[in-house]
């Protein structure tokens, strides 16, 4: 399982999982020594605290799946920064978003072909639980004329 982690992100481990129902729950944890600020850019080692996120990924073995990560709260040490903590972020996943980014896009080539109700019902069938105004929102957002 560690493996399939690694291939989320290599800086992650994995810690156990569970199956209830038909979706599998995975949790992990951060080995980066560092997080970066994403307000400043300077690179933090000092932990604040600790908090579970969990999100969405593409399914396992045919279940959904559910990443619960421990996420690490960093203090910034610039002191010309606004902000003194962060969070520590990562590249597959956006910040405070519920879904990955490689099963957002797997969601919209489902919806492309077929109606926002028709992609739903299909993706809620062991892929993931979204809603038809989910979809329709990641549609507008991802082609919405540019100004």
């Amino acid at each position: 399982m560690d493996e399939f982690i690694k291939l989320l992100d290599p800086s992650l481990d994995y810690i156990s999982h569970e199956i209830i129902g038909d979706t599998i729950f995975i949790r992990v944890a951060s080995n980066k020594e560092e997080a970066v600020c994403p307000y400043c850019g300077h690179a933090s080692s000092k932990r604040h605290s600790a908090y579970e996120r969990s999100f969405q990924d593409l399914p396992v073995m045919g279940m959904k799946s559910r990443i619960i990560i421990k996420n690490r709260k960093m203090f910034c040490p610039n002191p010309e920064c606004g902000h003194k903590t962060f969070a520590e972020t990562f590249g597959f996943i956006s910040p405070k978003a519920k879904k990955s980014r490689r099963l957002l896009e797997k969601i919209i080539n489902v919806s492309l072909n077929v109606s926002s109700v028709n992609a739903a019902d299909m993706l809620k069938d062991g892929i993931a639980d979204v809603g038809k105004s989910t979809i329709c929102n990641l549609l507008k957002k991802r082609y919405a004329p540019s100004r």
